[in-house]
């Protein structure tokens, strides 16, 4: 379905998937079982005591479902830009949902454990600990890479897409940013393995990081998306039919 209401261009990007794909419609149906799996253990409270226990499984919720949210929508976002329905970009799709499925639980234990758990009544060995920091950490990096893999994708097909300077200097911009945000979950894992067992939760201050390579790498695109636009000519701003690319 076509919907004529729908901007052409997002931040001088333009957009190649305006049209609702059965890719696009598969992938809100995982996410939205995905949201699901988080509450599906919460049954209906008969005393205020499970009463209590619910609202205070809220927290862990709101910050799953916040993560899922930004998820969600860097996976609209790529889909809306490049409308690409390739074989490698749904086969990198399938591993994207495949993985936030798989994390759903480990995520939901990590921030109901941060809400007010306490490590001894949680982890029956220390090791236990700081497994549960490498597989968060690898998770985080798994979806940061697939992410990344998808915009190279996207830059190696930037021909048939026909992406002018700005889209291509954007394209390369966000496949780097997620190389740097996989990168930074990767080191939580090394960190974790190498700093003595009973601080091993502290590899998670790693991830502060992300505060810092979001604003150095926010600072360098802009400044590189500035010199490609000077170079992007008007024609090559032309709005192009919205037909994915097909080609494997």
């Amino acid at each position: 379905m076509q919907f004529s209401h729908q901007p052409k261009s997002h931040k001088g990007f333009r957009l190649r998937g305006q049209t609702s794909s059965r890719i696009d419609s598969f992938s809100d149906i995982v996410f939205g079982f995905a949201l699901t799996l988080i509450v599906v253990s919460s049954a209906v409270p008969h005393t205020f005591g499970q009463l209590r226990t619910i609202l205070l499984g809220f927290f862990p919720f709101a910050v799953c479902f916040g993560l899922f949210i930004f998820i969600w929508l860097a996976h609209y976002n790529f889909f809306r830009r490049y409308g690409l329905h390739d074989a490698t970009t749904m086969w990198l799709n399938f591993a994207l949902l495949f993985t936030v499925l798989a994390y759903i639980y480990p995520l939901k234990f990590l921030f109901t454990y941060a809400a007010g758990g306490t490590a001894s009544s949680v982890f029956a060995t220390p090791y236990q600990e700081r497994d549960l920091v490498i597989v968060y950490g690898a998770g985080f990096a798994a979806v940061q890479l697939l992410f990344a893999a998808l915009y190279g994708n996207a830059w190696r097909k930037r021909q048939p897409l026909h992406l002018n300077p700005l889209e291509t200097t954007l394209t390369l911009s966000d496949f780097w940013n997620y190389i740097g945000t996989a990168s930074i979950g990767l080191l939580c894992c090394l960190l974790a393995l190498l700093v003595p067992l009973a601080h091993a939760s502290r590899a998670y201050y790693g991830f502060f990081l992300l505060i810092l390579w979001g604003r150095t790498h926010a600072i360098l695109s802009a400044r590189l998306a500035r010199a490609a636009r000077a170079r992007t000519l008007p024609a090559d701003f032309l709005p192009l039919p919205p037909e994915p690319i097909q080609s494997a």
